[in-house]
This record gives C-alpha cells, structure tokens and sequence, in this order.
C-alpha cells in the first residue's frame, strides 16, 4: 500500500488537527478511512496518542459501535456558524463600565480608618 496524498485524507486538515479534535471528527469515518489515516499517521508523525485513538475507534466500529452523523471535513468554525475565537460581546451588548467602591457598599459606606487606640 502506497502512502497517501494528504489532499486524498478523508480529514483534509487532518496534520493540524489535535488528539482532542481529532477524537470528535473521526466518529462519522468507517473503517477504511481509520485504515487509511493510520496507514497515513505510521508513515508520518507516527504520533503515539493518535495511533491510539484511532485504533480505539475502529475497535468500537468492529464491536458494532454506529458511526455518528456529521461532516468529519467540516471545521469547527464552519459548524458553529462564525469564526474562530471572538466573543459574541460587542460595545453595543458591553454593560456600563464601573468602578466599585473602594470598601463598604454603595448604600453603606465603609468608615476610614484611623488611628487605633488601645482601651
């Protein structure tokens, strides 16, 4: 068998993507295409914790394990509808800025402090 081009992975950022990741969007592969980056990982990285999870993986699929819907080529920020990192908070959605009270509270204030004589 012949090493893969990696234009050809089922995972086409699949050099980039972290255990982690990599974890979640090979549920939705069969077999051959666990084969296929395994082949692909050997002759590569050969990372340790790759070749786990994916081996891991086509046990489950042996065992009977369902494969998962979903498009195992979409990246996170296709899924989730925006990009990369970022906050929903805009200055427009952003509270008034505050400064809280330096002791006390806004309707009890705090008494200075002073000197403190014994009794």
């Amino acid at each position: 068998m012949t090493t893969p081009d990696r234009s050809k992975l089922p995972l086409p950022d699949y050099d980039e993507l972290n255990v982690g990741t990599l974890e979640h969007r090979i549920r939705s592969l069969g077999v051959p295409e666990l084969d296929q980056l395994l082949h692909y990982e050997h002759e590569h990285a050969d990372r340790a914790m790759v070749v786990q999870v994916l081996t891991a993986r086509k046990r489950q699929l042996d065992a009977g394990a369902p494969l998962s819907g979903g498009n195992p080529a979409a990246r996170k920020a296709d899924v989730a509808g925006h990009g990369q990192g970022g906050s929903p908070v805009s200055p427009a959605t952003s509270p008034e800025p505050s400064s809280p009270p330096p002791h006390g509270t806004p309707d009890q204030r705090g008494k200075p402090k002073g000197n403190r004589t014994g009794g």
